[in-house]
Order: C-alpha cells, then structure tokens, then sequence
C-alpha cells in the first residue's frame, strides 16, 4: 500500500478539491442533522423533555468538543501530519495505535466518572431544572444514557485526523451523516418496539438511538483506515516521544478548549433559571438557544469546518518545512474565501430566519411562539459566524506551529469576556436567551480578532504574513456586497408576505424565493465590486467541471482512483 504524498495534490486545486469534498458531505451531514432535529421537534417542540434531553446530550457533547475533537484533534493531526512527511508510514501508524489506545483509557473513564456524577454535573450546568418536577431526574438519566458516546466520539474523531492527514476527506465528513441518520432511526425504532410512541419513553429511547449512532459513526471509517494501511493494534508505551509531543500540545488546546466549554455552561446555566413576567421557570430557553444553534452548524460547517479541515493538513506541512511564506499565503487565502461566505451568510439568517425556522421546525409540538423565540436566538448567534467560521482556521494554525498556549490564553480571556457580558445582556438589558446568544457572538469576534493579530505578528517576525491589507479590501468589498443583499431579501420578505399572508405557507414561499434571490444579488454585487474570491471561486468551479469531463494529463484514470472518500471521491 503507497503512502499517500505529503505533497497538495494539485496545488491550489488540490486545495479546492479537498474543500469541496468536505463541504459537499458536511452539506449532507447538516442537512441530515436538520431534519434530526425535525424529527425532535415534531415529536417533542421545545418543552421540558426536549430541555432535558438537549443538556443530557450537551454534557458528553461538551466532554467530546473539550477533549476529543477539540485538544486531541488540535495536536494529534498537526503531529501526525509531521510523522508522514518526515518518518514515514511505518512510524505514523504506531504513533495512531498508541494514541487511539491511550484515549480508549481516557475516554473511558472519563465516562464511568460521567456517569456517576451525573447529578452532580446536572445540577451544576442547568440549576433551574430542579424547580420543574420531574425534570431533574429526566436529565440526570438521559446524562448517564448518553455519556458513552463520548469513548466513541473521541475514537472517531482520532480516526477522521488519520484519513484527512492521509488526503482523504469524503469519508469521514460522511460520518456525522451516518450517525444523524442512525441516530434518529434506531432511537425511533427502539421507541416503537417498545410500545414508547410519546413522551418520557420515547425520548430515552432516543438517548440509546444517540449511542448507536456514536457507533456507527466509527464503524463506518474503519474499512478506509483499513485500505489506508492504518488498522488499530492496541501499542501502550506512555513514553513514546510522538505521544509526548501530542500531550504536550493537548495540555493547553485543553485548557483552551476548556474555556469555551465553560462559556456554554455559563450560558446553559443562566438559560435554565430565565423566569417569566411572573416569576416562574420558562420552560424553552435551552431548546430555544440549541434548536437556533443548530441551523447556524449549516453554513457553519459548510465553509467554516470545510476550509479549515483542508487547510490544516497543507499549512502543517508547510511548518513542518519551515516554509512560512507559503504558510502565511496559503492561510489568508483561506481566511478570505471563509469570510467570503461567512458574512453574506449571516445576514440572510438575521433577514430571513424567521422563515427558515417556520418552514424546518414549526410541525407539530413546535409552535409559533417558538418560532419567534428560536429566530430571535439565531439572528443573535448570526452576528459571530465570521468569527465562528474564522476560530475553526485561525486556531488549529497556532497548533501547527507547535503553539498551543496562544490560542489557550485567548479561549481563557474569553471566559471572563463572556461571564461580563452575558450576565450584563441578560439581567442589565432584559435579553433573556437572545443576550446568552449575542454575548457568545461578541466573545466569537473577540476571540478571531485578537488570534488573527497574534499570529500576523508571529508570521511577521519571519518576514511572513497573512497580508492584513488584502484581507481588509476583501471584507469591505464582501460587506458591501451583502448590505445589497440584505436590502434585496428585506424588500423581497415583506413583498411575499404582504401578497401570501402570515401563515406557513407565505414563510415558505419566503425562503423559496428570497434566498435564491438574495444569493444572486450578492453575487452580481460581488462580481461588480470585482472581489477576488468570487474569481477564484468561480474558476475553481469550471476547472473542477472541466477535469470531471476531460481529465488533465497526470490525472489517475477514473477506474484507479480510490473509492476511500479521497479528493475527487
């Protein structure tokens, strides 16, 4: 079996290819990941069982994004990248055996202990939910259901590092859409053979459909690190300096990663004890807050998770070179291709998403009041998806520089930043779950801002960069272009709705005919601005069309290209 080259395949458009393949399948992923949440909505709206089952759900989910997709990620890929280009395969597998072995420890007690202090940890993220009864023991024993999902996470998420560093990326992006679908049909499944059609039943069926999914979500990548020459054998030697190495970083991107999960606690925390005009304990901000979060993960990972996890790979093998020029260039053309779409995408969702979340979400125990409620969060979380979308590439760079405690520093900061704030957004200014949700913006736009600084600084001391006034001439260009496409959706929203009513089927025929057009605004305002990454976009387009039906000399035949989810799967 050959190693794949440590080289971009295909430069810039091996670059696009890898990008495209991610974002064609987190597409998937999200768009299953919606209509999960249909599903849940349908069955449950946004009451206290769905309350319950989102913090259920958020402890382990939060446990995976601090350790297994957050500090394992940010070093072991980086360090894995580096053992392929310098060492060899030989010395690369072993470092994988010893990592996904000494995480199966980890992981593993970490989830007995989560088990165990479920009511502690309960208790201490969503307070308010011991003022409803029932609603305590409920999450307590979604929590412990759902806890295990964590080991099969982290095992899943150490696997997608091995396959994106070996170029191949279709396969493991496809992951979350085997566990979206598994999820939802084994918890389904369960439900209704066990005679559990409604309510408490149902919803911890579908805890157990949540583990399922974990599991298939593994399964479904190991045949490909199989073919990639990278099968699991248990190796233990805590010694080992590669393992060393990735522990080393994974110390402060854990800290680091610690200190956003604090932030969701903190918002968690305040959002569960939000009362009403009579004092009472609102039954929704949580759901509310997660169902908004959640259409946000679309664009989100569409570009934000797709650049990054192609440019990741390519800029480590250039720090891994010390060659950082190309680092710097090939890193602020990904900036601003991320912000090329980050930016026109917000504003379509502050404009337009009252109607997006009535069409997806409004069926059945989800109603209008929720509607209103999940659209305001999302025109807040709306506000940081540049700085979203910027933190996923900005931050594993520092990584790849083998420098962790700068990205550390600033997730700490964040924390205070976000504490302040929230609690001034929600107690001071009256915002209730919309101030929780801009406040998490805010501190998202900080934290991109003060990560791209350091690093400009850091590349220029090695008479690199990222080229600031480049970036600059780029966002004011991409933020003209989508004001003109804010105008065209507002103008074409209240149009459609004064011709088709207020009811369900005049915000459907809102989204069917806003967005398109406000997509072709923003693209004939970008093409007037002459903005480069519309350019590059486009080109790379029609040269991926082009080779699709003419290939380029060099280009494998169609019959010997692996079916692995590579570039070009």
């Amino acid at each position: 079996m050959s190693l794949p080259s440590a080289e971009p395949a295909g430069g810039r458009q091996g670059f696009f290819r890898s990008a495209g393949t991610v974002s064609a399948a987190v597409f998937l992923s999200r768009i299953t990941g919606v209509v999960r949440e249909m599903a849940m909505a349908r069955l449950f709206g946004a009451g206290q069982a769905y309350d319950a089952f989102l913090l259920g759900f958020r402890i382990p989910n939060l446990a995976r994004n601090l350790f297994a997709e957050g500090a394992l990620s940010s070093a072991f890929v980086p360090t894995f990248t580096r053992y392929l280009a310098t060492k060899g395969k030989r010395a690369a597998a072993e470092l994988s055996d010893l990592t996904a072995t000494m995480l199966l420890a980890i992981a593993g007690a970490a989830c007995l202990a989560g088990m165990v202090f479920s009511p502690a940890l309960v208790r201490l993220m969503a307070p308010g939910f011991a003022q409803t009864p029932g609603k305590f023991e409920l999450a307590v024993r979604l929590t412990r259901v759902m806890f295990p999902f964590l080991a099969l996470v982290a095992l899943a998420a150490q696997a997608m590092g091995v396959l994106n560093a070996c170029g191949q990326y279709g396969v493991p992006a496809l992951a979350s859409v085997v566990f979206n679908i598994g999820s939802v049909a084994i918890g389904l499944a369960l439900g209704f053979a066990l005679g559990q059609s409604r309510g408490e039943g149902l919803i911890v069926s579908m805890a157990y459909g949540v583990l399922a999914g974990g599991l298939l979500q593994l399964l479904w990548q190991m045949p490909s690190l199989w073919r990639a020459g990278f099968p699991f054998r248990p190796r233990w030697n805590p010694a080992d300096e590669g393992l060393r190495a990735i522990f080393r970083l994974m110390a402060p991107a854990f800290l680091g990663n610690a200190a956003v999960q604090i932030n969701t606690m903190v918002n968690t925390n305040i959002a569960s004890s939000l009362t009403d005009a009579s004092g009472h304990v609102l039954n929704g901000p949580v759901s509310w807050l997660g169902y908004a979060f959640r259409f946000l993960q679309l664009p989100l990972g569409l570009f934000g998770v797709a650049i990054a996890t192609a440019t990741l790979p390519e800029i480590s093998r250039s720090a891994a070179r010390a060659r950082l020029d190309e680092f710097g260039t090939s890193l602020g053309r990904s900036l601003r291709l991320t912000l090329f779409l980050a930016i026109p995408s917000s504003v379509g969702l502050a404009v337009l998403g009252r109607s997006m979340i009535a069409t997806v979400y409004q069926w059945g125990r989800f109603q209008a009041s929720d509607t209103r409620q999940t659209a305001t969060a999302l025109a807040c979380y709306s506000v940081g998806l540049a700085g979203y979308s910027a933190i996923k590439l900005l931050a594993p760079a520092f990584y790849a520089l083998n420098d962790a405690r700068t990205p550390m520093l600033v997730s700490v900061g964040s924390v205070a930043v976000n504490l302040v704030v929230a609690t001034m957004l929600v107690r001071q200014f009256g915002m209730g779950h919309a101030g929780l949700a801009l406040s998490t913006s805010l501190v998202a736009l900080a934290g991109a801002a003060a990560l791209f600084a350091l690093l400009q600084a850091r590349l220029a001391a090695g008479n690199a960069g990222m080229d600031g006034r480049r970036l600059a001439v780029s966002v004011l260009k991409i933020g003209a272009a989508a004001s003109a496409m804010g105008v065209a959706c507002r103008a074409s929203s209240h149009v459609v709705h004064m011709l088709a009513g207020a009811g369900k089927a005049s915000q459907m025929a809102d989204v069917a005919v806003s967005i398109p057009l406000g997509a072709a605004v923003f693209c004939a305002a970008a093409y007037g601005l002459r903005t480069e990454e519309l350019n590059e976009l486009w080109t790379a387009c029609y040269t991926a069309r082009r080779n699709a039906f003419r290939p380029e000399v060099g280009d494998p035949p169609a019959g010997n290209r692996s079916s692995s989810g590579g570039p070009g799967a």
